[in-house]
């Protein structure tokens, strides 16, 4: 089989890693790929939001599976372009992908299928917002209603700050159009979950759990980042809540894309907030995590790729997944200057003595090569270090020791990846 995945970051490393290891597969490509995706993919110059590109290439190499890897393609039409030209696409269609494309329409889809989640109010108007947020309190939520990368949700513990998201997201536009309406949303608390499961448009078949990191900074103090590290399972997400979250989200929300006439294929990422009134939902996404999908793939047993065809074509029903029992954690080590301005072209030094490590891999995610051949940072998060082990300790040992082998002063990480189960 050939396939294509779309991406270059850690994620589709994770992915590229996993499907080259399939009996299955004869070629591999990755668009646009990245130096450590080089080692187990052909690396092809075209950019991932370049649909009719992507198309035209999967067209000519007679392409059986394009598998999207970030959110943006998906949300742009990318599966409704390879279905056009007769391929098959891993992920959404453009109107299923407003469940991670669009938060307004991720709450009304939710709502009306019966998931619980947060109290919510969509703005168009600034002054409205702040009016609602002055109304309400502290701590909040305030949101992006659009793709943001990762970074169009604050957490405000005061009002000042909520007012202060306000403005960079709908007045300074920090995020473009995609702060053109916000949601406000009430402060869940208790311990965030992401979930994933494989989606046909009508059967869903779980794929794990993992726990990420989202602020920059131990403790998690600082903004909000994409993510600053992972492991997985979480201890507190038990099969009793796996199977709650299933029954009560996952499926009640299927039903609901089915019956609006967008059937959901692909991964559904389900953001969880574990609360002692049970499991409230978050957010949706329409792809895998990154840094969760790092940490799935080290653990899943099952060959992947028949299972990502399975979702395409409606017979997830006949399927399961094997997972290993050990544990893996992922720490992601980021460019000086990230969430903000990351400083890019610092040299990387040390990934084979890292890779050396037991129970270790390094997923590449914002690298490049420079003209003489070094590796340099060319993103915010660069590389994803990832662990195994028989315990989490094991694991999170493992990962550390990796991270301390890579000479790189440009670079920086969370050094408490795991703290709430350790």
């Amino acid at each position: 089989m050939q396939v294509l995945v779309v991406g270059g970051g850690g994620r589709e490393h994770a992915l590229c890693w996993a499907i080259a290891a399939s009996p299955l597969l004869g070629k591999l490509f990755c668009a646009p790929g990245n130096p450590g995706i080089a080692e187990v993919a052909e690396c092809v110059a075209i950019g991932a939001e370049d649909i009719p590109a992507i198309v035209a290439f999967a067209v000519e190499r007679k392409i059986d599976l394009v598998v999207a890897g970030p959110e943006a393609p998906l949300t742009l039409g990318l599966a409704d372009a390879c279905a056009a030209a007769g391929i098959k696409c891993f992920g959404p269609v453009k109107d299923a992908a407003r469940l991670e494309g669009s938060k307004v329409f991720t709450r009304e889809v939710a709502e009306a299928a019966g998931v619980p989640g947060a109290r919510w109010r969509r703005f168009d108007d600034p002054a409205a917002a702040r009016a609602y947020v002055r109304a309400e309190g502290a701590p909040i939520v305030v949101k992006a209603d659009g793709l943001a990368a990762g970074k169009g949700v604050v957490v405000a513990s005061s009002v000042e700050e909520a007012e202060a998201a306000i403005a960079d997201i709908m007045e300074s536009r920090i995020h473009g159009a995609a702060g053109a309406t916000v949601l406000i949303e009430e402060c869940l608390i208790g311990e965030e979950i992401s979930f994933f499961a494989l989606c046909d448009g009508e059967t869903a078949l779980p794929l794990g759990a993992a726990q990420d990191h989202k602020r920059v900074g131990d403790g998690d103090t600082g903004p909000n980042t994409g993510g600053m590290g992972a492991y997985s399972p979480p201890p507190a997400f038990t099969p009793a809540l796996q199977a709650q979250v299933m029954a009560e989200i996952v499926q009640p929300t299927l039903d609901e894309m089915s019956k609006r006439g967008t059937p959901f294929k692909g991964v559904l990422f389900a953001g969880l907030m574990l609360t002692a009134a049970g499991p409230k939902l978050i957010e949706f996404n329409v792809r895998f995590g990154d840094p969760e999908c790092q940490a799935l793939m080290l653990r899943l047993r099952s060959d992947l790729l028949p299972a990502l065809f399975a979702s395409c074509d409606g017979d997830l029903g006949l399927f399961d997944l094997n997972w290993d029992a050990t544990h893996s954690l992922v720490v992601v080590m980021a460019a000086e200057g990230y969430p903000g301005s990351p400083r890019k072209g610092t040299e990387i030094r040390g990934l084979e003595a890292a890779a050396k490590v037991p129970g270790v891999q390094v997923f590449h995610a914002g690298t490049a090569r420079r003209a003489d051949g070094a590796l340099v940072a060319n993103g915010g998060r660069v590389l994803a270090v990832a662990g195994t082990g028989a315990t989490l300790q094991e694991a999170r040992d493992a990962a550390y020791a990796a991270v301390d082998a890579i000479d790189w002063p440009g670079g920086f990480c969370r050094r408490d990846i795991g703290w709430r189960a350790l």
